[in-house]
């Protein structure tokens, strides 16, 4: 007689869950023995690696703070809140976000957030209405809030993007459920993303250049007549983490010779987008 479950999965899952189990036993005591755990689980093939760098990013998000993610306030890209929609359109044409802080006098006062959505429907309305006539109010969170924190309130409250405010209230930047998302299960591109574009090497001004991280040693020491080298490893981006001796985050400068690399961008799997100021 049968009890309804189908016993041809029983097997494989009582094995598994016995092996993982078994190997287990040795009870991690804090957070960088249960990460060592895990790592040799990878090894002896109970998870795959992809399973293991998601594993990894959801316990470093359990650690994180918006502040160690946002977009700063300087880098936001804002409408007015006084603008007429008419004048907002090549804006988000060119950047092609789906939200857009509103700001009232400068960047530290975020007062509502636009969403593109809205903005045909509106125009075709009415050519006169300005963008404090539609703009959704703001979500607002503290720059302290603990990252697995803050996406479960995007999950429960069906929001995608917070402001981020610093002690005095000020808006210090911005968040969104995709940046906090990329902290477990890497960058997630979408059509509009050009870090990842064929060009390696974009040039900003005589001594500024914008790197993709997969750009080969080869191709750099082509390009700027230099003598990197490393046996280790084949791209600009893996020179940098070996030369640092760890994974950067945003942020971090290493100087090599005659040139200064910074990471523009990084989650917990590699280097993206660096830039390059020439000594």
């Amino acid at each position: 007689m049968s009890d309804g479950n189908p016993p041809s999965s029983q097997p494989h899952q009582k094995s598994l869950i016995e092996r993982i189990g078994h190997f287990l036993s040795g009870e991690p005591q804090d957070q960088e023995d249960l990460l060592e755990i895990l790592r040799e689980s990878q090894e002896k093939h109970l998870l795959d690696s992809d399973a293991l760098a998601m594993m990894e990013g959801v316990m470093h998000v359990a650690e994180m703070r918006v502040r160690d993610i946002m977009i700063p306030r300087s880098q936001m890209v804002v409408v007015p809140r006084d603008a007429e929609l008419e004048t907002i359109f090549p804006l988000v044409v060119e950047f092609a976000h789906s939200r857009f802080p509103v700001i009232e006098e400068d960047r530290s006062k975020v007062v509502g957030i636009l969403l593109a959505k809205d903005l045909l429907g509106c125009v075709l309305r009415d050519k006169n209405l300005k963008v404090e006539n539609v703009m959704r109010p703001a979500n607002v969170v503290p720059e302290s809030k603990r990252l697995n924190v803050l996406l479960k309130e995007f999950r429960t409250e069906r929001n995608h993007m917070a402001i981020v405010v610093d002690e005095y209230g000020n808006a210090a930047g911005l968040v969104t459920i995709e940046d906090v998302l990329e902290q477990i299960v890497g960058k997630i591109e979408d059509e509009h993303d050009d870090d990842e574009s064929e060009e390696y090497i974009s040039q900003r001004s005589e001594k500024e250049f914008i790197l993709n991280a997969l750009t080969p040693i080869e191709e750099f020491n082509d390009y700027f007549s230099a003598v990197l080298e490393d046996d280790e490893c084949d791209t600009i981006g893996g020179l940098i983490v070996q030369r640092l001796e760890h994974f950067p985050k945003k942020g971090e400068k290493v100087e090599i010779d005659d040139f200064c690399f910074e990471v523009l961008r990084a989650d917990n799997r590699r280097v993206h987008l660096i830039k390059l100021k020439l000594k």
